[in-house]
């Protein structure tokens, strides 16, 4: 399978044209969110960015000041099911190209995803400093008051790896993982 090139943001087509499975290289620009952000969003507030075709990462950076800048040293995946109630509103209601995070997420993301042309991108947990590397530049810090970690960071990337792993065509790779493990752990114990 041919390593894809994704740039941030991408039209619905873009986002149809991804299958899980597909390994790429993601490039553009790319919006923190955890918990504060997808609460806020869920609750109606409009976000400080458009999020149209962008991808939203599940992540906390850890980021040092620099000059009049902000320069990131850590930006490895939060857990993504922790935003599970909000996503399919944020989804449905700001049109993300794609998410990105680690460990995947639900039906009703899924779901959604499927309704509104959007991914799941999985990036590898433990490996925060490397993700920092493909973060060329820190291009805005917006809702500042959520704290650091809580943020929304406007970034722009550089070649950071993801891999598909719930497309907008209803499949998911951590439903089958859960599937077949369930079904092997039925086997097992008899």
């Amino acid at each position: 399978m041919a390593l894809i090139t994704l740039n941030s943001p991408f039209d619905a087509a873009t986002a149809r044209s991804l299958n899980a499975g597909e390994r790429l290289y993601l490039s553009g620009t790319v919006v923190t969110a955890r918990d504060q952000v997808h609460k806020y969003l869920a609750e109606g507030h409009k976000p400080p960015i458009d999020l149209r075709g962008l991808v939203i990462y599940h992540c906390g950076p850890v980021t040092v000041s620099e000059g009049e800048g902000w320069r990131v040293t850590a930006a490895g995946p939060t857990t993504s099911m922790r935003e599970e109630p909000y996503e399919p509103y944020v989804i449905s209601h700001y049109q993300p190209g794609a998410i990105m995070g680690k460990g995947g997420m639900g039906a009703d993301t899924l779901n959604a995803m499927q309704e509104h042309a959007c991914v799941y991108l999985n990036v590898t947990g433990g490996a925060a400093q490397y993700l920092a590397g493909c973060i060329k530049k820190v291009t805005g810090v917006l809702l500042p008051e959520f704290g650091q970690p809580e943020a929304m960071w406007v970034l722009e990337v550089e070649n950071m790896p993801a891999i598909v792993t719930m497309d907008s065509h209803g499949n998911s790779l951590h439903r089958d993982i859960e599937i077949s493990t369930a079904e092997n752990l039925a086997r097992l114990i008899g």
